[in-house]
């Protein structure tokens, strides 16, 4: 199975501590970090989850390095403080998008986390160039959606996403139909079907729709069924929900 990833990536870091007192100047915890974890984040989140899940995957991706280090209660597993560095990256080498298709993919994964990585018009060309080779494409994107997302075979997103997305949804029955909207507990609907979801204990959410995108292309394209797909993602985000962090499954 070779899939093409394209997409912004970070490196996510969590700094755990003890929170004893609150700051006398003020009513801030006062944590002192004693251990700390790293890990790829972003589109490299959804790399590590497709290799954990054995695929063969090309990645394409910004050379800047944007950092997410969070602050963690290691007591409680409550996160205190998210700092974000170097938020924003280049755009997409030009070059690099004549040259995808010089290899033959199973699937293109596009993860956008609209920080300059990727214009609408670099993946509307995207979309339109693998429909022509027949290959299914996959969006994950914080972008508003247009018609410039039209030739997707398929668009994830999360509760907070279609909020924002409502209003172009209803009138766009194209991208609609192309759409699963993933709930958290409440499952995911997609076609106007819910897929209810296994209720587990949760202790971090981070990268959890990451693991789902993973999990989802690679199910479809083993089984071409959109419904096992859906299903066999919800398992795999079960997994890694109940683990400290940003997992994979």
């Amino acid at each position: 199975m070779n899939i093409l990833v394209i997409g912004d990536n970070c490196t996510d870091i969590f700094r755990y501590g003890e929170v004893n007192r609150l700051a006398p100047e003020a009513p801030v915890p006062i944590i002192k970090p004693d251990s700390e974890k790293s890990n790829p984040g972003m589109a490299g989140n959804v790399v590590a989850n497709l290799k954990a899940l054995g695929a063969k995957v090309d990645f394409i991706t910004n050379q800047t390095e944007i950092k997410k280090i969070r602050y963690v209660c290691s007591k409680y597993n409550h996160l205190l403080l998210r700092v974000d560095e170097n938020d924003k990256c280049e755009r997409i080498n030009l070059s690099d998008l004549i040259h995808i298709f010089d290899n033959q993919y199973d699937a293109i994964i596009i993860s956008d986390y609209c920080k300059g990585f990727l214009f609408e018009n670099d993946i509307e060309d995207i979309l339109k160039n693998a429909k022509k080779e027949k290959i299914p494409t996959f969006l994950d994107t914080k972008k508003i959606l247009s018609d410039w997302a039209h030739e997707v075979t398929f668009i994830k997103i999360n509760s907070q996403e279609y909020s924002i997305n409502k209003e172009v949804l209803a009138s766009d029955q194209i991208l609609l139909n192309k759409t699963i909207i993933t709930r958290g507990k409440y499952g995911c609907d997609y076609q106007g079907k819910n897929y209810p979801t296994q209720e587990v204990p949760i202790k971090d959410v981070s990268g959890a729709g990451d693991t789902f995108l993973s999990g989802l292309v690679v199910e479809y394209v083993r089984s071409k069924n959109i419904d096992k797909a859906i299903q066999f993602a919800q398992d795999c985000t079960t997994v890694v929900i109940q683990k400290a962090g940003v997992s994979t499954i």
